[in-house]
């Protein structure tokens, strides 16, 4: 009975299918498509019954060559040559132009002759898997870093107020920049900052810009259509796309090239930026975390970085210390590096000897906490078991610094610029009522100076603004 009356039902049935299933006349003009399609597209009938399938953009289809033997067939998939079955991964144009990674079946339907039909394509969303891929990498980069404030260590007054920005931060959408040395965790607290905020449930995306020359960055960034320079095999999603709805970090935004500074520009003030080789604007409702080691102020007084550019992605700075500025931290990082790396190592070493942590708390430590870590890591190479002691460490930590002791010969010379440095800045944080901007305006430096030289001659900002 139920197959007497299956044309009937029809439209039901394939209404019923999960994937979206569109059917394609043989001229290449769409002539149904399922409600799955519909739904995972943004398409309604009337946007694309009677249209041709080209509209989709699909980077797997491939146009044939038309010629006066071949032209009654444009598609590479009615070649009688082909077997008219194609498989494969793509990404195709939805409604509101964004592209949606998915697995494509095209099947040709050919009548009792042999002569195509029409053709079937389905079409499966792979936009979770792809979302899944990006979690994963960042599960995996905290898998190192599962104790802590979010992943962060320290329990000094200095990560303590930095760990408080974080929180309040979190229940804010302004762009966020961190800045700090090399090694400070610039990542980690951009990671903490999505985790706590309010978009935690939505992509994150995280890129170094300074990995790539400008061509290549701008194409990372904001993604590119097939064939828009030599190589483009396919679109490619960009990192702005794929973090739409939630936030992106941008390391190292201070080697940015000017015209991408334009790009970055226009996606802080309209949220909107195009594709390299398409002039179709993308909607992208990302939060922007950026990071930097760099003095951007300098840079804009340098014209390599753009004033405006600066001041939109200023809103909210948070200055990560040097880990010379909170050493008091430097116990429980060693504790928890060593605890970590005695579970991925199986080594039976406790910790370190007196001499080594005197050594530890002495060492300046240019490259920070990850120059802490990798010292740790070398360690547990060359010691077998017990303490850690000055003999298993680099030569660059146990070497008496000269270089320290020979710039302290000229402390003498130093001595009363450096006073009037302090003296200058007392007054200014005074007229100032402790404010560091309207101090940093009264000497002419910016507000990261003025927090560094606080930290330099251990300014006591409460005294100051009582007395």
């Amino acid at each position: 009975m139920l197959s007497k009356n299956l044309h009937k039902y029809w439209n039901r049935i394939i209404n019923t299918i999960h994937e979206g299933l569109i059917v394609i006349a043989a001229d290449g003009t769409i002539v149904m498509a399922n409600q799955s399609f519909e739904q995972m597209t943004g398409y309604l009938p009337e946007d694309i019954i009677g249209k041709p399938c080209t509209m989709l953009d699909c980077d797997a289809c491939e146009l044939a060559i038309k010629s006066e033997e071949k032209k009654w067939w444009w598609c590479a998939l009615f070649d009688p040559t082909h077997p008219g079955l194609k498989q494969c991964q793509c990404n195709f144009m939805k409604k509101d132009g964004t592209y949606m990674p998915a697995l494509k079946n095209a099947t040709v339907l050919k009548d009792e002759d042999g002569k195509p039909l029409g053709a079937v394509e389905t079409f499966t969303d792979i936009s979770q898997l792809h979302r899944l891929d990006q979690k994963l990498a960042q599960l995996s980069r905290q898998l190192d870093s599962d104790n802590g404030f979010f992943g962060i260590i320290g329990t000094s007054p200095a990560m303590q107020k930095v760990f408080d920005i974080i929180l309040k931060v979190g229940t804010s959408d302004a762009p966020v920049i961190i800045y700090g040395e090399s090694g400070t965790g610039k990542e980690l607290v951009a990671n903490a900052i999505h985790r706590s905020g309010i978009r935690k449930d939505k992509a994150y995306v995280s890129f170094n810009c300074a990995a790539l020359n400008e061509s290549l960055l701008e194409s990372e960034l904001f993604g590119h259509t097939k064939g828009a320079f030599t190589g483009a095999y396919q679109h490619r999603i960009g990192r702005f796309e794929a973090a739409i709805g939630g936030d992106i970090f941008l390391d190292e935004i201070g080697d940015v090239p000017l015209p991408i500074q334009v790009k970055l520009l226009r996606i802080l003030d309209s949220q909107e930026f195009e594709r390299v080789g398409e002039q179709k604007a993308i909607k992208a409702d990302v939060r922007i975390i950026s990071a930097t080691n760099r003095n951007l102020e300098q840079l804009v007084a340098e014209k390599k970085f753009r004033e405006d550019l600066f001041f939109r992605i200023n809103i909210i700075p948070i200055f990560l210390p040097p880990l010379r500025e909170h050493v008091e931290d430097i116990p429980v990082l060693v504790n928890t590096f060593i605890n970590r790396l005695m579970t991925k190592t199986g080594k039976k070493i406790t910790g370190l000897s007196q001499e080594t942590m005197e050594l530890f708390m002495e060492y300046k430590w240019p490259g920070n906490i990850r120059e802490l870590k990798g010292t740790l890591e070398y360690a547990f190479v060359i010691a077998e078991n017990g303490l850690i002691k000055r003999r298993h460490l680099p030569h660059k930590i146990t070497m008496k610094p000269l270089a320290i002791e020979h710039a302290e010969s000229f402390a003498p010379h130093l001595t009363n610029e450096t006073s009037s440095q302090k003296e200058d800045l007392i007054s200014a944080l005074r007229k100032s009522s402790g404010n560091q901007s309207q101090a940093a305006r009264i000497l002419g430096i910016n507000r990261v100076t003025v927090w560094n030289r606080i930290k330099k001659y251990n300014i006591n900002l409460k005294k100051i603004i009582i007395s």
